[in-house]
Order: structure tokens, then C-alpha cells, then sequence
């Protein structure tokens, strides 16, 4: 017999915790601040981009693609909405799903947008990206 895996979070600190670590990140990504962010990722984070499937490895490789975005102009600044995030019961790690949007510097109509997962890992009472992958769609 297969156990049953609880899609809810057991964990509501760890809910919280995460849910208040996207939000900085959020912060950081619109303050364009390259120390908070690279605050919230684990040495060895992957981020796969929505469209093309870029694989960006490691953490320098992630601050040195944000710092490059942030040059850009007109700027986009990217927002990541949770709408679940999943504690594990088992190990210090966590499943954020939710939606992000692209957005230009000085407009509010989205210019990029869909879905995407992360997850996260606390280590040292911090709760830390480990990987996220985006999808494009719109």
C-alpha cells in the first residue's frame, strides 16, 4: 500500500517563514539589492528561466544574471506570488508553487507572466532557495 503524502503544509512556522522569505526576495528583486537576494539563496541554487529553459547554476551565476537584468532598460521587475507552500514532515525542506509576472519599470500591465515551483531548504534556521523553475504563459 502506498502512504498517503499530505498536499497541505503541516508546518505552519515553515509556512510562514518561506512565505516572509518570498517577500523579501520580492523586495530585493524591485530594490534591485544583489546582497539580499544572494542572502536567500543556497550556494548551489538552479534556476530554470520560463521561456528558453535556461539553466542558471549556483549562486554567483544567478547574481551575475539578476545584475544584468537590473542594468536593462526599461527594467523589468519580476514579482512571484505563492499560492501553496508544502512542508515536508521529514526534512528540513519545502514546495512553493505560485504565480510570477514580469512587469516594466513605470507600467503596471504585465509583459511576462505564468507559473512556477520552488523549493526551499532550512538550514540553521534560515529557510534558503535550493531551485526554481518558471513556465511562460503569457
Amino acid at each position: 500500500m502506498t502512504p498517503t503524502i499530505p498536499l497541505a503544509s503541516a508546518n505552519p512556522a515553515a509556512e510562514i517563514a518561506i512565505r516572509a522569505a518570498r517577500a523579501a526576495f520580492n523586495r530585493a528583486l524591485a530594490d534591485a539589492d544583489l546582497a539580499a537576494i544572494g542572502a536567500l539563496l543556497t550556494p548551489d541554487v538552479i534556476l530554470v528561466t520560463g521561456s528558453d529553459s535556461a539553466v542558471i547554476a549556483g549562486r554567483k551565476a544567478q547574481l551575475a544574471a539578476w545584475k544584468r537584468e537590473f542594468s536593462a532598460r526599461p527594467r523589468t521587475i519580476y514579482t512571484r506570488t505563492p499560492g501553496s507552500v508544502t512542508a515536508s514532515q521529514v526534512e528540513p525542506i519545502a514546495m512553493e508553487q505560485g504565480r510570477w509576472q514580469g512587469v516594466a519599470q513605470g507600467s503596471e500591465a504585465p509583459i511576462a507572466q505564468g507559473i512556477y515551483s520552488a523549493k526551499w531548504r532550512e538550514a540553521g534556521g534560515v529557510w534558503r532557495l535550493v531551485a526554481e523553475i518558471f513556465v511562460t504563459l503569457g
